[in-house]
């Protein structure tokens, strides 16, 4: 009997504790913060870094919770599926949305609009064309399961040798400011102003994106 009581008193005890278990946390608009909170120190470091292709193939197919595959995009944040936190995917710009035409095991060609470049629409002077020249770029990503264009380029010309210059609208600030300002202005899913500040110059564009600074 003793015995008996003994595993009853640990069968009450396991249900109690199972249905005392609190649920699994997902991420939604309303627990941001309680998300963050229960990040690791690691998990932490994992979105700011991204992710790689050799850490995690499946971070590279995942977009939001949709999970298309967008192969040849730029890359994708660090997913972290025990709190539901997806990847967010990244693409090229700003004179195409960058991606790979062809797909494993898919014989249908996966096309992207060439734009002309930000050096070219500020020679226009025209914020209507470079804000619908933005909605195109966003009615693609929109299309193609991309979060985020890494545009418009944002850098100052200053030095002719600057092999990224083409993505860039101006050397002179007012006009660059208000054209990205109509570029990415509600066409954008999401819009990162790309390109490293102060960049001058660059060596070997074509292998590399190494920048001297001057």
């Amino acid at each position: 009997m003793k015995r008996l009581s003994i595993c009853l008193l640990m069968a009450i005890l396991a249900m109690g504790s199972v249905s005392a278990s609190p649920k699994q946390l997902k991420l939604d608009k309303d627990n941001i913060d309680q998300v963050i909170k229960e990040l690791t120190l690691k998990e932490k470091a994992h979105l700011v870094v991204g992710a790689r292709l050799a850490d995690n193939k499946d971070a590279a197919g995942e977009i939001g919770y949709t999970k298309k595959l967008v192969p040849g995009v730029a890359g994708t944040t660090y997913p972290i599926e025990r709190l539901g936190i997806a990847p967010v995917v990244m693409a090229d710009g700003p004179s195409a949305v960058r991606l790979s035409v062809n797909r494993e095991g898919d014989d249908k060609k996966y096309f992207a609009t060439n734009v002309p470049s930000e050096i070219l629409l500020a020679s226009s002077w025209n914020n209507e064309a470079v804000y619908k020249i933005g909605g195109i770029l966003g009615e693609e990503c929109r299309e193609y399961g991309i979060d985020v264009l890494l545009a418009p380029g944002v850098n100052m010309m200053r030095n002719p040798l600057c092999g990224r210059n083409y993505e860039y609208f101006s050397e002179d600030p007012l006009l660059a400011g208000k054209l990205e300002a109509h570029f990415s202005a509600e066409n954008l899913p999401a819009s990162s102003l790309s390109s490293i500040p102060f960049s001058n110059s660059s060596i070997a564009l074509m292998t590399s994106s190494g920048c001297t600074f001057d």
